[in-house]
């Protein structure tokens, strides 16, 4: 075992479990890229060992999807949607209903964290358009998220870097996880709802947050290339990386909306933690600490060869160092045939439980404090922790039953 390699794994991971180094303006992407520099400099991994190490087809397939679902916040889509809502005028109840269909079905096709990013706004002015407290609705927005993107394996992060690395078709993916999926989005209505019945109304100061007018061209121009990339994942086996590079290709070539602004809305952030984290990975990996790990875990009793092991030892470390490091950590030990799934969902909505636990939360949070809507992590545990639980329960039960 390399000491520099175990040290830079560890100070990585524990960077990853604390959000950063105490002292330092690192954040996590920032101490996954220090990791992987630290080990090309002392000549741990070669530069054509690091390059091999990162999976090209997972930072591709996220890039092409980011474009996608930027094309719909440029456009203006969300805009239409609050103002075909606002003329409605929905009960509470009905517009959570509402809210929570749209961001898991949104999640689900398009990348969550982009998702969240445009909605939040959105959410924000229909709320106080119809003088009611924005902050259930956006607790809501971010746990729906969560819960639909787990249904299909481009919903979120986690799920694609599963998908491509185990190479698990799409749709046989969604047969199996789009029922638990659709009833975790069943119970965050019902939690949510039952929460806050009787404090929905609440009229709030502030400026409303800018929501982009509806361009009717770009918004119909993305919703026929978004209908092409669900039907080449859903009925061909192309690449999935390539169809989304496509896609991205496309939407590039505009003479509405500018490629910058396009590209400006790609987590630049989230690429770069994903290459420094498969670089420290497979460092770490070639020295055999891992395995060897493993298999003393199995002889104590923890194999991580079994499903139920596998969840609960996902649903753990994706609160303790969120879930795409816990998914990179735990994919060698994904040998059985629901072992994809089992890591997808079981990561995904794990994140529900703590504030810090997806980004996709933390992005809701920041969005609506820049309009002064303010959810913190006690609020946000209030709700994360039953609808964690009960979203588990379901998927747990469902992947016992169908496996």
């Amino acid at each position: 075992m390399d000491p520099l390699v175990t040290a830079v794994f560890a100070l990585t991971y524990a960077g990853m479990m604390l959000g950063g180094w105490p002292g330092l303006a690192l954040d996590r992407s920032g101490i996954a890229l220090l990791g992987a520099i630290v080990l090309l400099a002392t000549g741990r991994i070669t530069m054509d060992g690091a390059v091999e190490a990162i999976d090209a087809p997972t930072l591709a397939l996220l890039f092409g999807l980011m474009v996608v679902s930027a094309q719909f916040r440029l456009s203006g889509f969300y805009g239409a949607i609050v103002d075909r809502l606002a003329r409605r005028r929905p009960s509470p109840a009905y517009l959570l209903a509402l809210v929570i269909g749209a961001a898991g079905l949104l999640s689900a096709i398009l990348v969550n964290d982009i998702v969240c990013l445009a909605m939040t706004p959105a959410v924000i002015t229909l709320c106080r358009q119809q003088q009611l407290d924005a902050r259930p609705f956006l607790l809501a927005l971010a746990c729906a998220s969560n819960a639909g993107s787990a249904a299909t394996l481009i919903g979120n992060p986690q799920n694609m870097l599963v998908g491509e690395v185990l190479g698990l078709p799409f749709t046989g993916y969604l047969w199996t996880t789009g029922v638990p999926a659709l009833a975790g989005l069943g119970a965050v209505w019902a939690i949510v709802h039952q929460h806050w019945r009787t404090r929905y109304p609440c009229i709030t100061a502030g400026d409303d947050p800018e929501v982009p007018v509806c361009r009717r061209g770009p918004t119909i121009k993305g919703l026929v290339v978004v209908a092409l990339v669900m039907a080449a994942f859903l009925l061909t086996d192309w690449p999935r990386a390539l169809v989304a590079l496509a896609a991205a290709g496309v939407l590039l070539v505009s003479r509405d909306l500018a490629s910058r602004e396009m590209v400006a809305l790609v987590d630049w952030h989230l690429l770069v933690l994903f290459s420094g984290l498969f670089i420290v990975n497979h460092a770490m990996q070639q020295t055999g600490a891992p395995a060897a790990l493993l298999a003393s875990a199995r002889q104590l009793g923890l194999d991580l060869a079994q499903p139920v092991p596998l969840f609960a030892t996902t649903v753990l470390l994706s609160n303790l160092v969120s879930n795409v490091p816990a998914v990179m950590l735990l994919l060698p030990a994904a040998t059985h045939v629901p072992a994809g799934p089992i890591l997808a969902l079981a990561s995904t909505l794990a994140g529900n439980l703590l504030l810090v636990g997806s980004i996709a939360n933390l992005i809701v949070v920041e969005e609506a404090r820049r309009a002064d809507v303010r959810n913190d992590w006690r609020m946000h545990l209030r709700i994360g922790a039953p609808v964690t639980l009960a979203t588990l329960v379901l998927s747990g039960g469902w992947l016992w039953m169908v496996g």
